[in-house]
Formats: C-alpha cells, sequence, structure tokens
C-alpha cells in the first residue's frame, strides 16, 4: 500500500467513529403538555424532579422516579387514532395507560391546583415539538371525589379546537369552561392529524373555596431554571414508545376521525394538510430525529442525550438543559474532525518512512 493510500485509510478509520458520535449527538425531539392550567406532569417538572415541593410531586417520584419528570413532555400513545377510551383504562387517565407515568394516576385532594373561574379562559398548551391536530377539553363533573380513581364517566366535554395558533412555542385557544365549585380537573387529549399519535393531560384546578385546603399553583413571576444544580438527565429507555415526528405515510386522519366516532368537521383533511406544511420538520430535524432513536436503542435507561425541548416563549418559561448541536455546527465539528484524522494520519505514515529510511542504511 503507497503511502498516500496508508494515509487516507488511517485518517478514514480515524474520522468514522468521531463523526457517528457527532451525529448522534442531537437533543431527543419532544412534544408537549399543558401549561395554562398547568398538568401534574409540567407542575411537578418545575418544582423540580429531585427535590418536589408538594407531596403529590414527591410521591410521585417514589412511585415511578424522576425519569417521568425529566419527560414531562411525552405522555402520550403513539397509535391512539382516537380510540382512547378504548385504550386508556379508567383509573389510569392521566398516565395514558402508561407504567412510567403511574405517578400521575394518584387519587388524592392534594395536588396542588390552578385558581380558576367558570366562563371563558385562555388554555396555553406548550408545545416542544409543534404537530398539527386538534384539543379536546374535560373537566369533571359536579360531585366528583379526586380521592377516587378517576373514570372515563367522570369527565364532560366542554371544549374542542382543531388546528389552533402557536404563539411564542404555545398553542393558544379559548374554550368556556362550565359552572363548577371547589376542586375538579380538566383532562386533555392532543390528537395528532398527520399521525394517530395522541398526547394527554390532567390539570387539578379548584373554584371558589377548596375545602380540602390544598396548596394552590403559584407560577414564578421569573423564568426557573430547573437544571440548576443537578446533573443533565436523559431521556431513558421507553420501547413502548415510538417517534412519530413527521406525517404518518399513507396515515388517513379522516378515516381515524371516523373510525373514532368523531365530528368530522373538526377533522378538515384540507386544514390538516395545510397545518402539517406549516409546521413540517426540516431535513435537518429528520435526521436528529433518527439519530435520537438509533441512541435510545444503543444505550440503556441510564446513558443518552438529554431532553431538551424549545424554550416556552411565556413569562412562566422554564429553561432545560440545551445539547447536542444544529446543523451547522454538527457539519463544522465532522469536517474539523476529518481534518485532524488526516493530519494524523500523514504524521504516522511520515513516522514509519522515516524509521524505514533508518533501518535500510
Amino acid at each position: 500500500m503507497s503511502p498516500r493510500r496508508s494515509a487516507a485509510t488511517v485518517g478514514a478509520l480515524a474520522v468514522a467513529p468521531l463523526a457517528l458520535s457527532l451525529l448522534t449527538a442531537t437533543p431527543a425531539a419532544a412534544h408537549g403538555s399543558m401549561d395554562d392550567p398547568i398538568s401534574r406532569v409540567k407542575l411537578c417538572r418545575e418544582e423540580g424532579p429531585e427535590a418536589p415541593r408538594s407531596d403529590a410531586c414527591r410521591d410521585a417520584v417514589a412511585i415511578g422516579g424522576t425519569q417521568p419528570l425529566y419527560d414531562w413532555n411525552e405522555v402520550n400513545i403513539p397509535n391512539a387514532a382516537g380510540a382512547h377510551r378504548s385504550l386508556i383504562p379508567d383509573g389510569q387517565l392521566c398516565s395514558a395507560g402508561r407504567d412510567k407515568y403511574a405517578g400521575l394516576d394518584q387519587a388524592r385532594a392534594d395536588w396542588p391546583a390552578t385558581a380558576m373561574n367558570s366562563g371563558n379562559h385562555t388554555f396555553r398548551y406548550t408545545a416542544t415539538a409543534p404537530h398539527p391536530g386538534g384539543f379536546e377539553l374535560y373537566i369533571t363533573t359536579p360531585g366528583w371525589d379526586p380521592t377516587q380513581p378517576l373514570r372515563w364517566s367522570d369527565l364532560e366535554l366542554f371544549g374542542e379546537v382543531s388546528a389552533p395558533p402557536l404563539v411564542n412555542g404555545d398553542y393558544v385557544f379559548d374554550a368556556t369552561i362550565p359552572q363548577r365549585e371547589g376542586r375538579h380537573l380538566i383532562y386533555s387529549i392532543w390528537q395528532r392529524t398527520d399521525s394517530p399519535e395522541a398526547f394527554y393531560t390532567c390539570s387539578d384546578v379548584v373554584f371558589g373555596a377548596d375545602t380540602a385546603g390544598a396548596p394552590v399553583v403559584e407560577r414564578p413571576a421569573e423564568p426557573v431554571d430547573v437544571t440548576e444544580g443537578v446533573d443533565p438527565t436523559t431521556v431513558g429507555d421507553h420501547p413502548d414508545h415510538e417517534h412519530h415526528h413527521g406525517p404518518e405515510e399513507g396515515y388517513d386522519a379522516l378515516a381515524a376521525a371516523e373510525r373514532a366516532g368523531k365530528n368530522l368537521d373538526k377533522y378538515d383533511p384540507n386544514e390538516a394538510t395545510d397545518a402539517s406544511e406549516d409546521s413540517a420538520e426540516t431535513p435537518e430535524d429528520v435526521a436528529g430525529d433518527s439519530g435520537a432513536d438509533a441512541e435510545e436503542g444503543a444505550r440503556g435507561a441510564d446513558g443518552g442525550q438529554p431532553n431538551a425541548p424549545a424554550p416556552h416563549g411565556g413569562g412562566d418559561e422554564v429553561r432545560l438543559a440545551t445539547t447536542g448541536s444544529d446543523p451547522g455546527t454538527l457539519a463544522v465539528a465532522v469536517g474539523g474532525a476529518a481534518a485532524l484524522a488526516l493530519g494524523a494520519g500523514v504524521l504516522l505514515v511520515t513516522a514509519r518512512r522515516r524509521v524505514s529510511g533508518r533501518n535500510r542504511a
């Protein structure tokens, strides 16, 4: 083998693992959760997974560990396709039937609650990875007992919205809340129209006086850095969760809505297509998702990239650690690694030629 070919071979072998590691060092994609009124999982995330303030969040950690709170934006079912009631058993609505989030299903009257009034309310749903779709909003019926497991029969539908606007990282939409008194729960379903994937949230709310005397949610006026003083925690291995970030090939949102007995006016295929085009991910985003999926398959629950969603644009922003790299940075890094590796190859070949010359002398 010629010295030039030897250098090229050495350089290629040296750069391959470096390039592979850089290509997989992209942030894990995420989805979202209700921000106003704040969901149980997002509340506990803001309190801090390592040392939650409320008893309910502390017990949630005792049940499922801290990882579910770091993954606050993926309480989902990949293949729901509108069949929510048949897929999620009574008593497991807040976890979407996933063992990972079982701590959210605790039936207790001391979950911190958001003070609310009946009538019109502007809801905000933080979308760390926007997807075209629609929302369903439910509230517990009068006389609901929060110390009993939440059942589908406990819920009353009060709002539906299709393709709401995305404002500073939040889906924002209005709905009229029915007359209620005391402690209740608002349940949301975010069903994508470009995929069968759906997301679920439970938000504890209180109207007027709370006879249970539970704490009321107080959102910070300034952004809270929930990663301060905490080692970066990774997205754990969750084999029951498949990533569905782009439009599903061959997925018929209208047919899925019809199978689920939905109001077809809420699932206009043209509207879904327009929304999909508006929020479609770039090829770089898809490449990043593929890298994250491959990395999840290769690692265990204790390793990998931190969950790093996009910043929330409101005043109650929660900043999460940003890791990985964007496509431009990645290209520069790979190019630099290649140059270093090729240089090392040239030096190695030069050294070998010097040794050979000495031996011949």
